[in-house]
Protein backbone atom coordinates (compact mmCIF):
# COMPACT_ATOMS: atom_id res chain seq x y z
CA UNK A 1 0.00 0.00 0.00
CA UNK A 2 1.34 3.43 -1.00
CA UNK A 3 1.82 6.04 1.67
CA UNK A 4 2.13 9.78 1.61
CA UNK A 5 5.59 11.29 1.24
CA UNK A 6 6.67 13.12 4.40
CA UNK A 7 9.49 15.67 4.41
CA UNK A 8 11.12 16.66 7.68
CA UNK A 9 14.12 19.00 8.05
CA UNK A 10 16.87 17.33 10.05
CA UNK A 11 17.11 20.02 12.71
CA UNK A 12 13.57 20.48 14.01
CA UNK A 13 13.52 22.13 17.41
CA UNK A 14 10.24 20.82 18.73
CA UNK A 15 9.38 21.84 22.24
CA UNK A 16 6.90 21.19 25.00
CA UNK A 17 3.36 22.46 24.45
CA UNK A 18 2.88 26.14 25.32
CA UNK A 19 0.35 26.60 28.08
CA UNK A 20 -2.48 28.97 27.23
CA UNK A 21 -1.47 29.34 23.58
CA UNK A 22 -3.51 28.66 20.48
CA UNK A 23 -3.32 29.08 16.72
CA UNK A 24 -4.94 32.26 15.40
CA UNK A 25 -5.92 32.46 11.72
CA UNK A 26 -5.99 35.61 9.59
CA UNK A 27 -6.67 35.98 5.89
CA UNK A 28 -7.26 38.50 3.13
CA UNK A 29 -6.62 39.31 -0.52
CA UNK A 30 -3.63 40.76 -2.34
CA UNK A 31 -1.89 40.62 -5.72
CA UNK A 32 -4.95 39.16 -7.40
CA UNK A 33 -4.92 36.20 -5.03
CA UNK A 34 -5.42 35.39 -1.34
CA UNK A 35 -3.17 35.42 1.70
CA UNK A 36 -3.43 33.53 4.96
CA UNK A 37 -1.42 33.61 8.16
CA UNK A 38 -1.50 31.36 11.19
CA UNK A 39 0.10 32.61 14.38
CA UNK A 40 0.71 30.73 17.61
CA UNK A 41 0.14 33.03 20.56
CA UNK A 42 -1.85 33.74 23.71
CA UNK A 43 -5.61 33.24 23.56
CA UNK A 44 -6.12 36.96 24.19
CA UNK A 45 -3.79 38.01 21.35
CA UNK A 46 -5.13 41.16 19.63
CA UNK A 47 -5.57 40.21 15.98
CA UNK A 48 -6.56 43.56 14.45
CA UNK A 49 -3.05 45.09 14.76
CA UNK A 50 -1.57 41.92 13.26
CA UNK A 51 -3.93 41.98 10.29
CA UNK A 52 -3.17 45.65 9.72
CA UNK A 53 0.59 45.06 9.80
CA UNK A 54 0.32 42.11 7.43
CA UNK A 55 -1.77 44.08 4.96
CA UNK A 56 0.69 46.98 5.14
CA UNK A 57 3.55 44.71 4.12
CA UNK A 58 1.55 43.23 1.26
CA UNK A 59 0.37 46.66 0.10
CA UNK A 60 3.98 47.85 0.07
CA UNK A 61 4.96 45.02 -2.30
CA UNK A 62 2.03 45.88 -4.58
CA UNK A 63 2.85 49.61 -4.55
CA UNK A 64 6.44 48.92 -5.52
CA UNK A 65 6.37 45.78 -7.70
CA UNK A 66 2.95 45.33 -9.32
CA UNK A 67 2.88 46.09 -13.07
CA UNK A 68 -0.94 46.09 -12.81
CA UNK A 69 -0.77 49.29 -10.74
CA UNK A 70 -0.15 52.31 -13.02
CA UNK A 71 1.42 54.30 -10.19
CA UNK A 72 3.73 51.57 -8.88
CA UNK A 73 7.50 51.93 -8.94
CA UNK A 74 7.82 49.13 -11.46
CA UNK A 75 5.20 50.65 -13.78
CA UNK A 76 6.95 54.02 -13.71
CA UNK A 77 10.23 52.34 -14.60
CA UNK A 78 8.66 50.27 -17.38
CA UNK A 79 7.24 53.39 -19.04
CA UNK A 80 10.27 55.61 -18.46
CA UNK A 81 12.33 57.06 -21.33
CA UNK A 82 15.53 55.41 -22.48
CA UNK A 83 18.61 56.41 -20.54
CA UNK A 84 16.76 57.49 -17.39
CA UNK A 85 17.98 56.43 -13.96
CA UNK A 86 15.61 55.43 -11.17
CA UNK A 87 16.28 55.25 -7.44
CA UNK A 88 14.51 52.18 -6.09
CA UNK A 89 12.99 51.62 -2.63
CA UNK A 90 14.87 49.20 -0.41
CA UNK A 91 12.41 46.32 -0.83
CA UNK A 92 12.40 46.68 -4.62
CA UNK A 93 16.21 46.75 -4.66
CA UNK A 94 16.40 43.61 -2.52
CA UNK A 95 14.04 41.68 -4.80
CA UNK A 96 15.69 42.87 -7.98
CA UNK A 97 19.15 41.95 -6.67
CA UNK A 98 17.96 38.41 -5.89
CA UNK A 99 16.21 38.16 -9.26
CA UNK A 100 19.31 39.25 -11.18
CA UNK A 101 21.48 36.80 -9.24
CA UNK A 102 19.20 33.91 -10.21
CA UNK A 103 19.17 35.21 -13.80
CA UNK A 104 22.98 35.19 -13.90
CA UNK A 105 23.27 31.79 -12.25
CA UNK A 106 20.68 30.21 -14.56
CA UNK A 107 21.99 31.84 -17.75
CA UNK A 108 18.65 33.57 -18.21
CA UNK A 109 16.29 30.63 -17.63
CA UNK A 110 14.74 33.01 -15.14
CA UNK A 111 14.80 36.64 -16.23
CA UNK A 112 13.07 39.52 -14.38
CA UNK A 113 13.28 41.68 -17.52
CA UNK A 114 10.94 39.47 -19.58
CA UNK A 115 7.88 41.68 -19.07
CA UNK A 116 7.49 42.38 -22.80
CA UNK A 117 7.34 38.63 -23.46
CA UNK A 118 4.86 38.07 -20.63
CA UNK A 119 2.66 40.81 -22.11
CA UNK A 120 2.97 39.45 -25.65
CA UNK A 121 1.65 36.07 -24.54
CA UNK A 122 -1.30 37.58 -22.68
CA UNK A 123 -0.14 36.98 -19.13
CA UNK A 124 0.65 40.58 -18.19
CA UNK A 125 -1.34 43.75 -17.52
CA UNK A 126 -1.84 44.53 -21.20
CA UNK A 127 -4.27 42.56 -23.39
CA UNK A 128 -4.99 39.32 -21.52
CA UNK A 129 -5.19 35.89 -23.08
CA UNK A 130 -8.77 35.53 -21.83
CA UNK A 131 -9.99 38.79 -23.38
CA UNK A 132 -11.91 38.91 -26.67
CA UNK A 133 -9.71 39.29 -29.70
CA UNK A 134 -6.51 38.00 -28.14
CA UNK A 135 -4.22 36.12 -30.50
CA UNK A 136 -0.91 34.49 -29.62
CA UNK A 137 2.04 36.52 -30.92
CA UNK A 138 3.59 35.64 -34.26
CA UNK A 139 7.34 35.18 -34.76
CA UNK A 140 7.88 38.87 -35.47
CA UNK A 141 6.11 39.94 -32.27
CA UNK A 142 8.08 37.43 -30.20
CA UNK A 143 11.34 38.65 -31.68
CA UNK A 144 10.39 42.29 -31.05
CA UNK A 145 9.71 41.49 -27.38
CA UNK A 146 12.99 39.61 -27.07
CA UNK A 147 14.95 42.54 -28.49
CA UNK A 148 13.85 44.86 -25.67
CA UNK A 149 14.28 42.19 -22.97
CA UNK A 150 17.35 40.60 -21.40
CA UNK A 151 18.83 40.96 -17.93
CA UNK A 152 22.19 41.92 -19.43
CA UNK A 153 20.60 45.16 -20.71
CA UNK A 154 19.77 46.30 -17.19
CA UNK A 155 22.41 48.55 -15.66
CA UNK A 156 22.48 49.02 -11.90
CA UNK A 157 24.65 51.32 -9.84
CA UNK A 158 24.79 53.95 -7.12
CA UNK A 159 22.05 55.93 -8.85
CA UNK A 160 19.68 52.93 -8.90
CA UNK A 161 18.70 51.22 -12.12
CA UNK A 162 18.85 52.52 -15.69
CA UNK A 163 16.06 52.10 -18.25
CA UNK A 164 17.83 51.12 -21.48
CA UNK A 165 14.69 51.72 -23.53
CA UNK A 166 11.60 49.56 -23.88
CA UNK A 167 12.63 47.13 -21.16
CA UNK A 168 9.79 45.94 -18.92
CA UNK A 169 10.50 44.39 -15.56
CA UNK A 170 8.22 41.61 -14.32
CA UNK A 171 8.73 40.37 -10.78
CA UNK A 172 5.62 38.20 -10.54
CA UNK A 173 7.74 35.05 -10.17
CA UNK A 174 9.49 36.35 -7.07
CA UNK A 175 7.32 39.05 -5.46
CA UNK A 176 4.89 36.70 -3.71
CA UNK A 177 7.76 34.82 -2.09
CA UNK A 178 9.26 38.11 -0.96
CA UNK A 179 5.89 39.17 0.45
CA UNK A 180 5.75 35.97 2.52
CA UNK A 181 9.21 36.68 3.93
CA UNK A 182 8.23 40.27 4.76
CA UNK A 183 5.13 39.16 6.65
CA UNK A 184 7.10 36.67 8.75
CA UNK A 185 9.78 39.25 9.53
CA UNK A 186 7.25 41.97 10.44
CA UNK A 187 5.40 39.73 12.88
CA UNK A 188 8.66 38.75 14.56
CA UNK A 189 10.18 42.22 14.73
CA UNK A 190 7.11 44.26 15.74
CA UNK A 191 5.13 41.77 17.80
CA UNK A 192 7.70 39.21 18.91
CA UNK A 193 5.74 36.43 17.22
CA UNK A 194 8.20 33.78 16.10
CA UNK A 195 5.78 30.89 15.55
CA UNK A 196 4.14 31.69 12.23
CA UNK A 197 2.94 30.04 9.04
CA UNK A 198 2.45 32.58 6.23
CA UNK A 199 1.07 32.00 2.73
CA UNK A 200 0.51 34.24 -0.29
CA UNK A 201 -0.92 32.73 -3.47
CA UNK A 202 0.34 29.25 -2.64
CA UNK A 203 3.88 30.22 -1.58
CA UNK A 204 4.53 29.44 2.09
CA UNK A 205 7.01 29.84 4.91
CA UNK A 206 6.90 28.36 8.37
CA UNK A 207 8.85 29.54 11.40
CA UNK A 208 8.87 28.14 14.90
CA UNK A 209 6.28 25.60 16.02
CA UNK A 210 2.62 25.28 16.93
CA UNK A 211 1.38 25.43 20.54
CA UNK A 212 1.54 21.63 20.74
CA UNK A 213 5.29 21.80 20.06
CA UNK A 214 5.03 20.38 16.55
CA UNK A 215 6.19 22.10 13.36
CA UNK A 216 3.84 23.58 10.79
CA UNK A 217 2.72 20.71 8.57
CA UNK A 218 1.54 21.58 5.06
CA UNK A 219 0.53 19.41 2.10
CA UNK A 220 1.68 20.21 -1.41
CA UNK A 221 -1.12 20.79 -3.89
CA UNK A 222 -1.73 17.59 -5.92
CA UNK A 223 -0.87 17.78 -9.62
CA UNK A 224 -3.86 17.36 -11.95
CA UNK A 225 -3.83 15.51 -15.26
CA UNK A 226 -5.15 16.94 -18.53
CA UNK A 227 -8.11 14.73 -19.47
CA UNK A 228 -10.60 15.43 -22.28
CA UNK A 229 -9.83 19.12 -22.40
CA UNK A 230 -9.84 19.77 -18.66
CA UNK A 231 -7.85 19.27 -15.47
CA UNK A 232 -8.66 16.20 -13.40
CA UNK A 233 -7.22 15.02 -10.09
CA UNK A 234 -6.68 11.37 -9.29
CA UNK A 235 -9.45 9.89 -7.18
CA UNK A 236 -7.17 9.49 -4.16
CA UNK A 237 -3.94 11.47 -4.71
CA UNK A 238 -1.10 10.74 -2.32
CA UNK A 239 -0.07 14.00 -0.68
CA UNK A 240 3.44 15.21 0.01
CA UNK A 241 3.50 16.63 3.54
CA UNK A 242 6.26 18.98 4.64
CA UNK A 243 7.26 20.17 8.09
CA UNK A 244 7.96 23.86 7.52
CA UNK A 245 10.38 24.79 10.26
CA UNK A 246 12.58 27.66 9.11
CA UNK A 247 11.71 26.85 5.50
CA UNK A 248 9.85 28.42 2.62
CA UNK A 249 8.30 26.45 -0.21
CA UNK A 250 7.36 27.70 -3.67
CA UNK A 251 5.79 25.90 -6.61
CA UNK A 252 5.66 26.73 -10.30
CA UNK A 253 3.11 24.78 -12.33
CA UNK A 254 1.58 24.61 -15.81
CA UNK A 255 -2.03 24.24 -14.63
CA UNK A 256 -2.58 27.47 -12.70
CA UNK A 257 -2.49 29.97 -15.58
CA UNK A 258 -2.66 28.94 -19.20
CA UNK A 259 -4.68 29.21 -22.38
CA UNK A 260 -5.45 26.66 -25.06
CA UNK A 261 -5.59 26.91 -28.83
CA UNK A 262 -6.77 23.75 -30.53
CA UNK A 263 -5.08 20.78 -28.93
CA UNK A 264 -2.19 22.79 -27.49
CA UNK A 265 -1.92 24.41 -24.09
CA UNK A 266 0.24 27.49 -23.48
CA UNK A 267 1.32 27.75 -19.81
CA UNK A 268 2.19 31.13 -18.32
CA UNK A 269 5.84 30.20 -17.73
CA UNK A 270 7.83 31.79 -20.54
CA UNK A 271 11.32 30.65 -21.50
CA UNK A 272 13.11 34.01 -21.89
CA UNK A 273 15.78 32.33 -24.01
CA UNK A 274 13.29 31.39 -26.74
CA UNK A 275 10.54 33.91 -26.02
CA UNK A 276 7.91 31.18 -25.90
CA UNK A 277 5.94 29.26 -23.24
CA UNK A 278 7.63 26.08 -22.07
CA UNK A 279 6.60 22.89 -23.88
CA UNK A 280 8.91 20.18 -22.49
CA UNK A 281 6.28 18.48 -20.34
CA UNK A 282 7.10 19.93 -16.91
CA UNK A 283 3.94 19.99 -14.82
CA UNK A 284 5.28 21.30 -11.50
CA UNK A 285 8.55 22.21 -9.85
CA UNK A 286 8.63 22.70 -6.07
CA UNK A 287 11.61 24.23 -4.27
CA UNK A 288 12.35 24.47 -0.55
CA UNK A 289 14.68 27.15 0.77
CA UNK A 290 15.16 29.21 3.91
CA UNK A 291 14.11 32.23 1.78
CA UNK A 292 10.67 31.99 0.21
CA UNK A 293 11.73 34.75 -2.19
CA UNK A 294 14.64 32.71 -3.47
CA UNK A 295 12.53 29.54 -3.62
CA UNK A 296 9.99 31.42 -5.74
CA UNK A 297 12.57 32.52 -8.33
CA UNK A 298 14.35 29.16 -8.34
CA UNK A 299 11.14 27.21 -8.96
CA UNK A 300 10.57 29.30 -12.10
CA UNK A 301 14.16 28.90 -13.31
CA UNK A 302 14.01 25.12 -12.85
CA UNK A 303 10.61 24.92 -14.54
CA UNK A 304 12.10 26.62 -17.59
CA UNK A 305 15.18 24.37 -17.56
CA UNK A 306 13.21 21.16 -17.21
CA UNK A 307 14.56 18.09 -15.42
CA UNK A 308 17.25 17.25 -17.97
CA UNK A 309 19.14 20.49 -17.37
CA UNK A 310 17.51 21.55 -14.12
CA UNK A 311 18.22 18.47 -12.00
CA UNK A 312 22.02 18.58 -12.34
CA UNK A 313 22.00 22.38 -12.03
CA UNK A 314 20.04 22.19 -8.79
CA UNK A 315 22.10 19.28 -7.49
CA UNK A 316 25.34 21.21 -7.96
CA UNK A 317 23.93 24.03 -5.84
CA UNK A 318 22.38 21.91 -3.10
CA UNK A 319 18.83 23.00 -3.99
CA UNK A 320 15.96 20.91 -2.64
CA UNK A 321 13.69 20.51 -5.68
CA UNK A 322 10.91 18.20 -6.86
CA UNK A 323 10.15 17.89 -10.60
CA UNK A 324 6.86 16.45 -11.84
CA UNK A 325 6.65 15.86 -15.60
CA UNK A 326 3.81 14.75 -17.85
CA UNK A 327 4.14 11.60 -19.94
CA UNK A 328 2.64 11.23 -23.40
CA UNK A 329 0.10 8.75 -22.00
CA UNK A 330 -1.13 11.34 -19.47
CA UNK A 331 0.72 9.88 -16.50
CA UNK A 332 3.05 11.76 -14.17
CA UNK A 333 6.70 11.12 -13.32
CA UNK A 334 8.61 12.50 -10.34
CA UNK A 335 12.30 13.26 -9.94
CA UNK A 336 13.99 14.87 -6.95
CA UNK A 337 17.37 16.33 -6.13
CA UNK A 338 19.54 14.77 -3.40
CA UNK A 339 18.81 17.71 -1.10
CA UNK A 340 15.08 17.07 -1.48
CA UNK A 341 15.48 13.31 -1.02
CA UNK A 342 17.47 13.91 2.17
CA UNK A 343 14.35 15.37 3.78
CA UNK A 344 12.34 12.16 3.38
Amino acid sequence: MQTARVLVPRRIATRAPALGAQVHALQGVTMGTSWSVRVAGPRALALAPLAQAIQQELDLVVAQMSPWEPGSDISRFNHAPAGSWHALPDAFSEVLACALQVARDSDGAYDPTAGALVDAWGFGPRQRHDEPGFMPPDDAAVQAARVVSGWQRLETGARGVRQPGGLRLDLSAIAKGHAVDRVVQRLAQQFGLDDVLAEVGGELRGEGVKPDGQPWWVALEPVPRWVDGGWQLDADPLPTRIALHGLGVATSGDHRRFFARGDRRYPHTIDPRTGRPIDHGVAVVTVLDTSCMRADALSTALTVMGPQAGLPWAEQRGIAALFVTRRADGGLDEQVTPAFAALE
